[in-house]
């Protein structure tokens, strides 16, 4: 195995193609080109950015990340590790490089908040250090006696924790955010994005990739969609070590394509584990506020069926994400003959069952659809990878849980008689409002923004 896992210094965010079937890496596998700035920071307007380096300040200076991959050997062709299944969940951390040149702080802050860059600013793994094991995710049957020392990797569950306390201990906020990838994606990708996502959320509390064993093959979907349906006791064990090993406050999940197949598996599991209590005793045990899913290429039908055992109860809010431009949904609808949940509601099939509408209705206050067809950029592409190729749909899933404002507090429209939200031609400058009665420093700085702009 190869035991050199620690993410180097991070210069620049990026994020590979999170795009379905047209392939969401693009070599080198462990670079990315840094995606668009979200348009609610205008150009530097809202910053959300420290203005010295946050790595001297994070305890651990990378990324944290979880996976249950089994670990790259000497003559594999993968670096860290491979795209197949391990019987454990592996705690580690990476280290990131951002930009081409050596890193000066002031200027990626500048650059990255920009809305259209002259120069590229990949985002680059440079070292990946494993600490061990998450012990709690040894199976029953699993003989320790019957395997080598090599092959047992110590527990890292105390470090970890350790780590990530150390981390919100220095963190405004004390959450910790948790992304969970795709289909067709290579270990390095969540790391990638995740390193992306925490940049534009200014570093704040402490961000896990999730990298579940799925394969950069377009002929892997079967395969892949097994193991995010059938892998998702790890992310449960995951959620549950963080909240009673850490002092993480909230915890937000993000969830994406194939990857909500596993986040929702999840959570149905915790919504059995905890059936028969109130929501406020399961929040006061797990400290689940946000789960976001984005592009989610899950059965509509097995939704249905999870909120029935309680999905909704585990977390404080469900944020559906949906596009008309989804064209990857389209191929997986085909391929599984059934309507995706990620998929915009109409056309031949996809019309909304009475008894749908009517729950959707009912728990309005814990589950929100987002409708991005109307959002900038939401068309790029196959229309698949949207949360970060649409400075919209990243503005909206970042402020959802950067200020914690619900979708009637984001510059969106709802449709009166669902729980259903657009994005208006006015967005931006609606969501800025909302940020302002909330966010005392950014209401002088928009009040200046906004007569200089007048005077222009």
């Amino acid at each position: 195995m190869k035991t050199a896992l620690l993410v180097r210094s991070i210069r620049t965010a990026g994020v590979a193609g999170l795009l379905f079937f047209a392939g969401c890496t693009s070599a080198p596998v462990d670079q990315i080109e840094l995606m668009p700035a979200p348009d609610v920071y205008g150009d530097g307007l809202l910053n959300p950015l420290p203005e010295s380096n946050p790595f001297e300040r994070i305890p651990y200076d990378g990324i944290l990340f979880a996976t249950d991959r089994a670990p790259a050997e000497e003559d594999d062709s993968e670096q860290y590790y491979r795209n197949d299944r391990g019987h454990l969940v592996r705690l580690g951390l990476a280290e990131i490089q951002f930009g081409k040149k050596e890193f000066q702080w002031d200027f990626a802050r500048q650059v990255s908040m920009l809305k259209s860059r002259t120069s590229e600013f990949p985002v680059k793994i440079s070292k990946v250090e494993e600490w061990g094991m998450m012990g709690s995710s040894v199976p029953d049957w699993f003989d320790m006696s019957l395997v080598s020392e090599d092959e047992t990797p110590p527990d890292a569950t105390d470090r970890y924790a350790e780590a990530i306390n150390a981390q919100l201990a220095v963190s405004k906020k004390k959450h910790v955010y948790i992304y969970v990838h795709g289909y067709k994606v290579v270990y390095e990708n969540p790391v990638l994005v995740s390193a992306e996502l925490w940049h534009f959320l200014g570093y704040e509390g402490a961000f896990i990739a999730y990298a579940w064993p799925s394969t950069p093959s377009k002929f892997a979907y079967i395969k892949d969609s097994d193991t995010s349906a059938g892998y998702a006791r790890h992310l449960r064990l995951l959620l549950e070590f963080i909240a009673e090993k850490t002092d993480a406050e909230e915890i937000h999940v993000i969830g994406y394509s194939n990857g909500t197949r596993l986040v929702t598996r999840a959570m149905e599991q915790l919504a059995l584990i905890h059936s028969g209590e109130t929501d406020e005793q399961i929040f006061e045990q797990l400290r689940i506020k946000n789960v976001i899913l984005v592009g989610s290429d899950l059965d509509r039908g097995v939704f249905g069926s999870y909120m029935s055992d309680g999905l909704l109860s585990v977390s404080k809010h469900t944020s559906i994400y949906m596009s008309k431009h989804d064209r990857a949904l389209g191929l997986a609808q085909f391929l599984t003959r059934r309507q995706r949940l990620g998929q915009l509601w109409g056309g031949k099939g996809g019309e909304l069952h009475p008894l749908a509408r009517q729950a959707m209705i009912e728990n309005s206050g814990r589950l929100s659809f987002i409708n991005v067809t109307d959002a900038e950029g939401s068309d790029t592409g196959n229309g698949h990878g949207y949360f970060r190729s649409s400075p919209w749909a990243s503005s909206d899933v970042l402020m959802s849980i950067y200020y914690d404002l619900p979708p009637g507090q984001r510059g969106l429209v709802s449709q009166e008689d669902m729980p259903i939200y657009t994005f208006p031609p006015d967005y931006i400058t609606r969501l800025w409002q909302s940020i302002r009665a909330v966010d005392p420093e950014f209401s002088e700085d928009l009040e200046a923004f906004m007569q200089r702009q007048t005077a222009n």
